[in-house]
């Protein structure tokens, strides 16, 4: 709370604006990170909302940005997956707990003063989680962009396999129409 008798009137008003962008963009991408994270939609409005208050009151900085996250949400899908369906009550049930426990111990690295430990991660490890991440997304979309019906849940190589298994099922004229939708944005630029 030692930044709160700086707040005065021009700075409301750059905060609201900035309430009311991070909220049109953040609470729409919460709901699709709960998605790639295997969890019900509602669940994303959350994750998008409680860090931010929490954040508000304890956080260390005005600037930083709170709130789920792709790789998390591919972490914890990855994790889960296995162990339960996606979706259901006993998954959300895995991922509240796995995200109550991971919590505490980021709390204890916290008060430990541990940060200094991200220092020594080298910048290929980084990009390789980021890679591996970015598949991870791709194969568990796989088949909502191609239409089939198959369990996206498991490790990469069983979620490919299954895959391979529907080709058949696959519209190649819908496929490339969606290709096509996905890709205009990407060409304008």
């Amino acid at each position: 709370m030692g930044w709160l008798p700086e707040v005065g009137r021009t700075a409301l008003k750059a905060d609201l604006v900035a309430a009311l962008t991070v909220a049109v963009v953040g609470l729409p991408q919460g709901v699709a990170f709960a998605t790639i994270a295997g969890m019900p939609p509602e669940y994303g409005l959350y994750a998008g909302m409680v860090p931010a208050i929490v954040a508000a009151f304890f956080g260390s900085s005005r600037h930083l940005v709170s709130g789920p996250a792709t790789a998390a949400s591919v972490v914890l899908f990855s994790a889960l997956s296995t162990l339960a369906t996606p979706g259901t009550p006993d998954y959300v049930t895995l991922a509240l707990t796995l995200t109550f426990m991971v919590g505490v111990l980021e709390l204890g690295l916290g008060l430990a003063r541990m940060g200094a430990l991200v220092n020594f991660i080298s910048h290929s490890v980084v990009v390789g989680f980021t890679a591996g991440a970015a598949l991870l997304i791709v194969a568990t979309q796989l088949e909502h962009f191609f239409g089939v019906t198959m369990d996206s849940g498991g490790h990469f190589h069983d979620i490919l396999i299954a895959f391979g298994g529907h080709v058949a099922e696959i519209n190649p004229s819908t496929a490339a129409a969606l290709s096509t939708l996905d890709l205009f944005p990407l060409i304008t630029l």
